[in-house]
């Protein structure tokens, strides 16, 4: 890259002077390629969600605003709507982000700041291939597995913490030792706590990389200051990561609004608004979508459509607001 100084015109000998920088033809081929690479995303999205409307417009245009407000779902009847799974998306999606953001900041920092170098490069490898195992393999541990050795600790939750509204099990007698523990299982409980599993890898590695680019000035400044280590992590490399670790967090709640064969192994799908997360029965959209799709007539399609559009409108939004926040953060712009 070439630089030239050019004079402004009408200006004298005496006036500024402006800088221009010749960009030579990598930089040119660089910058080209970027800004395709950047638009094609782009247009791939507008074209899905172009796609989803095209798809949806037909069931959209009969039910209308009620189709955020209806719980059943029987849309060759004409009653159809996303009220019910959506709310169980999100309480799947907030009992996984409760579960794994606690797991992946702990994760982070240990390995950014307390395990030796070559137990570090053990631990990224394993977080890294934790992040690539199939959602299959998670719904599938969840179900056959995990679900059984949970019915205690929820048993154990409504108990002592049914006077909590969204803690109550409806049927359950928590003085009755032997009361089937069914009214349990494939709750909404499990099922954030399944998604929970496979987001939290990808939320630690986004919290990893962004701890580990904490000044290094600061970090000395504090350990000269008679800090501790934990001292130095509080007041340095929190303050710093905090954009990143809400950014992160954001990220993986955009990957638990969309999952769906874990989700869809582990749940007992009920079209009726449920808050009650021990108890049984729950839905979400992504569920939905994979349970219906293979016996929907051409209207019942166009439903799913609908109910595909919402999804993807929601994470966009989630996942827009996380890249805002981490580009605005200290993290973000050491990043750039």
């Amino acid at each position: 890259m070439t630089t030239r100084i050019e004079e402004r015109p009408g200006a004298g000998s005496e006036g500024p002077r402006r800088l221009y920088a010749d960009p030579g033809l990598p930089d040119r081929i660089f910058r080209g390629v970027a800004r395709s690479g950047g638009g094609f995303v782009l247009a791939v999205m507008l074209l899905v969600g172009g796609f989803l409307l095209y798809r949806a417009w037909q069931a959209l245009s009969r039910a209308g605003w009620s189709f955020l407000t209806t719980e059943t779902w029987e849309p060759d009847a004409g009653r159809f709507g996303i009220a019910a799974v959506l709310v169980g998306t999100i309480l799947i999606a907030l009992v996984a982000i409760l579960v794994a953001v606690p797991l992946a900041v702990g994760g982070a920092l240990f390995i950014s700041e307390y395990a030796p170098p070559r137990v570090r490069q053990t631990l990224v490898g394993v977080v890294d291939l934790m992040a690539a195992v199939p959602s299959v393999v998670y719904g599938l541990w969840g179900l056959f597995f995990f679900q059984n050795h949970v019915l205690g600790t929820a048993r154990w939750i409504s108990t002592y913490f049914g006077w909590v509204p969204f803690l109550a099990v409806d049927g359950a007698d928590p003085r009755d030792p032997l009361a089937n523990a069914t009214v349990y299982a494939s709750s909404t409980l499990i099922a954030g706590i399944v998604v929970a599993l496979m987001v939290a890898p990808i939320v630690c590695s986004v919290m990893r990389e962004v701890f580990s680019q904490a000044p290094v000035g600061e970090r000395e400044g504090a350990y000269a200051l008679g800090a501790t280590r934990w001292g130095m992590i509080r007041s340095v490399v929190l303050p710093f990561g905090k954009g990143g670790m809400i950014g992160g967090t954001m990220l993986g709640l955009g990957r638990a609004l969309g999952e769906t064969i874990g989700v869809y192994l582990v749940i007992s799908p009920i079209f009726d608004i449920q808050w009650h997360v021990l108890q049984s029965g729950t839905s979400s959209i992504s569920s939905l979508i994979a349970l219906r799709y293979g016996e929907a007539s051409e209207f019942g399609m166009s439903a799913l459509m609908a109910a595909g559009l919402a999804l993807f409108l929601m994470t966009l939004v989630v996942n827009f607001a996380a890249s805002s926040i981490v580009a605005r953060s200290r993290s973000g712009a050491a990043s750039e």
